[in-house]
């Protein structure tokens, strides 16, 4: 008998169905692993735009601080040159002196007593605007309370009448002088020494919040994991952190070189600037806003404060001496 034989399409097509199964399950392999190359590359591109937009911020700080810097150059190069101006005028100061003696002299040939009360004169007017411009140039208040002390000397050897309402003019601008103390510079400086000094206090990180109804796994996990609320606009980063601190030690500099000055423009805009660091570095407490608060009162003083009674005295001597002088 002869055996059935299977026909060959018949042994072929499981085959083919099995090559087609393979290259279906290729084909789905290589499309997902496609998507996720894409989403891979997305995630890097945006990772890396995130990237050089902080890199763009950082120049652009960096770059504010080089302006700041060279700012403040120019202002102690006019600094420089106002020190220059001064030295001139205590150089013409001298030569005043020298020219005071000469009128001393031919004063006492003319007439001895009218001699003598024309060099006090002279000189307690010279005593004066030498007072003025250390209070107006130097703030030094030291040195200003000493020479209205000489020229109220002088003043009281004048026995004329005339000179009465000059000297009870003189005791209200040295008590004017004498309230300010210390000086506006000086109290200023040394709050601003203790408010250094206090940043070594504040917390590093925000205060725990206190949840009686915290989640079970909150809970469960406290003993080993202290949650603290996390701030945003606070640098976590050891770099950024260093960088910051070094930029709010460069603010402060700036800040006691406008104090030095007298720049009063110039100081508020570096305390604002030393705040803005603040809130950088430290995290918000009762202690920071403390800090905060007392800022805002260090940029609201005047390093210059307007006197009314300053000059008036020296104003005074002045007229009485073009009023004598006057045929």
């Amino acid at each position: 008998m002869n055996e059935v034989s299977t026909p060959p399409s018949s042994r072929r097509l499981p085959r083919w169905l099995a090559v087609v199964a393979v290259l279906v399950a290729m084909a789905v392999t290589a499309w997902f692993g496609y998507r996720h190359s894409q989403a891979r590359l997305l995630q890097a591109d945006q990772t890396r735009l995130t990237t050089l937009n902080q890199l763009a911020a950082l120049e652009q700080s960096v770059e504010a601080l080089r302006r700041d810097q060279r700012a403040n150059a120019r202002s102690i190069q006019d600094a420089a040159a106002t020190n220059r101006v001064l030295r001139d005028e205590v150089l013409g100061l001298g030569q005043r002196n020298a020219l005071l003696e000469e009128n001393l002299a031919r004063f006492l040939a003319d007439s001895a007593q009218n001699g003598v009360q024309a060099a006090r004169r002279e000189e307690a007017e010279l005593l004066l605007s030498q007072a003025q411009q250390r209070m107006l140039y130097a703030g030094d208040l030291e040195a200003a309370r000493h020479l209205y002390g000489l020229a109220a000397g002088v003043l009281e050897q004048l026995d004329s009448p005339d000179y009465l309402n000059l000297r009870q003019a003189l005791l209200q601008e040295r008590a004017a002088i004498d309230a300010l103390g210390p000086g506006i510079r000086a109290q200023a400086a040394q709050q601003l020494t203790q408010w250094v000094d206090a940043l070594d206090t504040l917390p590093e990180q925000s205060p725990p919040a206190a949840d009686t109804a915290a989640p079970w796994w909150q809970q469960l996990l406290s003993p080993l994991v202290e949650i603290r609320p996390a701030d945003a606009t606070v640098l976590i980063a050891r770099s950024e952190r260093m960088d910051a601190s070094d930029a709010l030690q460069i603010e402060l500099s700036l800040a006691r070189a406008a104090l030095e000055r007298g720049d009063s423009q110039a100081w508020t805009q570096a305390l604002q600037r030393v705040d803005t660091w603040l809130q950088r570095l430290w995290p918000d407490s009762p202690a920071r806003q403390a800090l905060r608060d007392q800022l805002q009162q260090l940029q609201a003083i005047d390093l210059r404060p307007t006197l009314p009674e300053l000059g008036s005295t020296l104003q005074q001597l002045r007229s009485l001496r073009a009023a004598k002088e006057s045929p």
